[in-house]
């Protein structure tokens, strides 16, 4: 078995459930590899319903720290920009947030974030706020190796067909923790809906079998590769 040395794993979310819609499985993945797992929630996700109150917000709340525990997060913090409505506020603010974030807990090894194309707003800023953070500088004091972006059941299959849609390059075995996958979504069970919903427990691991079979295995996560860098050395001789 090979070594593995332990990695700072950072997932930035728009909404509490698209981590573990998207990345759930990897997520556990890491956590059972000894990874450190962080993730920084962009807004609450309810706030612009037009039902929502104070007890939605904290059914809420309780079921992201129930779906972290499931998936061994070791830090997560919940911003409060709008909800549905991040265009209201700079780019450059969103950034800011994901930088003061990883300069308080390192910069991570490897990045998980949204897909650009998602038909969700909140969404698409997410990816361009990561993105912005993390631009390749020569000057900049450690980066990311791996940026990677997740589907997430009901936004980036209804993103239409565009140039930009949702191609999977990457995929990650998620045999191990399907099953913890789906309590942290069970976890998150008011956002979830009755099949044959795009974003219900059935439909979850109808995806996971469908992309594990695609590579050869019983249960997968699929991911746009944003960027991968690696140093590859040779001995003289």
């Amino acid at each position: 078995m090979s070594s593995h040395s332990m990695q700072k794993v950072l997932v930035v979310a728009a909404h509490p459930d698209d981590e573990a819609l998207g990345c759930g499985g990897a997520m556990a993945c890491h956590a059972a590899m000894g990874d450190e797992v962080a993730v920084l929630f962009m807004t609450d996700g309810v706030s612009s319903r037009l039902s929502a109150g104070q007890s939605e917000a904290a059914t809420r709340n309780t079921a992201m720290q129930s779906a972290m525990s499931i998936l061994g997060v070791s830090r997560f913090q919940a911003m409060t920009f709008p909800d549905n409505a991040m265009d209201s506020v700079p780019l450059l603010e969103i950034t800011q947030v994901i930088e003061e974030f990883c300069s308080d807990w390192g910069v991570p090894d490897t990045v998980y974030t949204h897909h650009a194309s998602d038909l969700n707003l909140d969404h698409r800023l997410t990816h361009q706020a990561v993105m912005t953070c993390f631009r390749p500088q020569p000057a900049a004091d450690g980066k990311p190796t791996k940026i990677l972006s997740f589907e997430v059941l009901s936004s980036t299959g209804w993103e239409g067909t565009t140039a930009d849609s949702f191609r999977p390059n990457y995929f990650v075995d998620i045999r191990s923790t399907l099953k913890k996958k789906l309590e942290a979504l069970d976890a998150y069970s008011e956002e979830m809906r009755p099949f044959p919903h795009a974003r219900s427990l059935e439909t979850a691991e109808h995806l996971a079998r469908y992309r594990g079979a695609s590579v050869g295995m019983p249960a997968a996560e699929a991911y746009v590769v944003q960027r991968i860098l690696e140093c590859v050395t040779r001995s003289e001789e």
